[in-house]
């Protein structure tokens, strides 16, 4: 493998090692601390966190590429390797994670991890892994699965679901070109999701936007994924009159908050984005989908806000992991 030059890449994103050091890892370390000590917490690597990026010879980019509407296209084929700064931060021998009896098991130093905590009755495990693994970390967690037999399972990755609903990587930063020992997001499902009855649910990022689907697990039970991510949102910077040049990374202070009523007859997730800057729900926005709709274009503004603001009836719940209490701590 050869890396070579890339323009529009370096356009785009420039390299800034002192600031990464300086600012970047210290932000970030900052803004965990908030709720460490407080809740049970994940952190998983995405394509942002590696040491490394660069551009594969055999796939350079092309003459014009660059952002086009709300596409990167024509970027070339980007690889990523390394997590060291990453694990600096949010590794299993972080303060973060080490000694905490609900930071359960992890591999590869921390890339990915699994934790239990406690809920409306439940014991939940939920695992995060490291963007397209490989057979060696997916066997880690069929272990760790293996160890807390019957709970519901929630599994977070960098990239699963794409923004049309779909398992599909990238085509530019598609890790398995390079190294057909990772699964990308269809043979995840194939090889380690819909295989292990007990998992109920994805949450993953990378691609912008909210999208979900629902589909039979090979025991004939219901996955929920959700792709969840509002990094290209940046209405705020537009409310001060600014004209900087900003690809990502503002989100306007949203987050994904999940609801679980299990007490109810028919149990019942509640999905709702809040934002911590304008201090209100989705449907308390009258512009939202006017700010935000063109993750989603064509879609009407009425089918778009709902992606943000819906429920669902778990109706196989407790079939699968039983009433209230039944795996709940002592």
């Amino acid at each position: 493998m050869r890396a070579i030059g890339n323009p529009v890449i370096e356009d785009l994103l420039p390299a800034s090692p002192e600031q990464l050091l300086s600012i970047e890892m210290p932000a970030a370390r900052a803004a965990w601390n908030i709720i460490a000590d407080r809740l049970p917490f994940c952190v998983i690597p995405g394509n942002h966190d590696y040491d490394h990026l660069w551009t594969d010879h055999e796939f350079p980019a092309e003459i014009g590429g660059g952002i086009k509407g709300n596409k990167v296209e024509g970027i070339g084929g980007l690889q990523v390797s390394g997590l060291a700064n990453w694990t600096n931060i949010f590794g299993a021998s972080s303060p973060f994670f080490d000694g905490k009896a609900w930071y359960v098991s992890f591999h590869d130093e921390g890339c990915s991890s699994a934790q239990i905590f406690s809920a409306g009755g439940y014991r939940f495990l939920h695992l995060g892994l490291e963007m397209c693994p490989n057979e060696e970390t997916l066997a880690w967690a069929d272990g760790v699965i293996n160890a807390y037999p019957g709970l519901p399972t929630i599994v977070s990755i960098h990239e699963f679901l794409n923004e049309e609903g779909e398992r599909a990587s990238i085509v530019y930063l598609d890790m398995t070109l390079r190294d057909s020992r990772r699964f990308g997001p269809a043979r995840l499902w194939e090889r380690f999701i819909s295989r292990h009855d007990q998992i109920l649910m994805t949450l993953n990022g990378h691609f912008h936007g909210v999208r979900h689907r629902i589909d039979l697990n090979q025991h004939g039970h219901k996955v929920y994924q959700f792709l969840v991510n509002y990094q290209g949102r940046k209405q705020s910077l537009k409310d001060t009159g600014s004209s900087a040049r900003v690809i990502d990374g503002i989100g306007d202070g949203w987050l994904r908050l999940l609801r679980f009523d299990l007490a109810a007859a028919m149990p019942t997730l509640y999905l709702r984005a809040y934002s911590t800057h304008y201090k209100g729900f989705a449907p308390d926005l009258p512009r939202y989908a006017e700010w935000y709709g063109k993750e989603h274009p064509g879609m009407p503004a009425e089918e778009f806000l709902r992606l943000d603001d819906i429920a669902f009836d778990l109706e196989d719940f407790r079939q699968r992991f039983g009433p209230p209490g039944a795996a709940a701590d002592p």
